[in-house]
């Protein structure tokens, strides 16, 4: 049997950008990509703490160092600039495994979206 769980996840970053002529996405700081183990046209769920949206779209690589955190086509109507979110994946996999998978869970500095150090 498998089942999802999660796979990784970024924990409270700040939307730094909305871009509703855009054909979808979101554009993600390619240091927090790659810290949360996430990859170009992944899969996400996005929760928006400020307003309770939940939704699901795909990463594109932003410029790494960036702290770029941008929604883009219609999600860009679901957020503003400002709002603190959280992006998760999921991963599928068999039942054993899963009882001892870690995932990448990522707490950047919400203020700057960089990672702490």
């Amino acid at each position: 049997m498998e089942i999802q769980v999660l796979k990784s996840k970024l924990h409270c970053v700040t939307i730094t950008q909305a871009e509703l002529d855009y054909i979808g996405s979101v554009t993600i700081d390619e240091d927090l990509m790659e810290a949360a183990n996430l990859i170009e046209n992944e899969q996400v769920h996005v929760l928006d703490k400020n307003n309770g949206e939940r939704f699901i779209t795909y990463v594109l690589k932003g410029q790494r160092g960036s702290g770029t955190i941008c929604l883009n086509g219609p999600a860009a109507l679901k957020v503003k600039v400002g709002d603190v979110i959280l992006i998760i994946s999921y991963a599928m996999m068999d039942f054993e495994k899963a009882k001892t998978f870690k995932p990448w869970i990522v707490f950047p500095d919400t203020a700057t979206n960089k990672l702490k150090k």
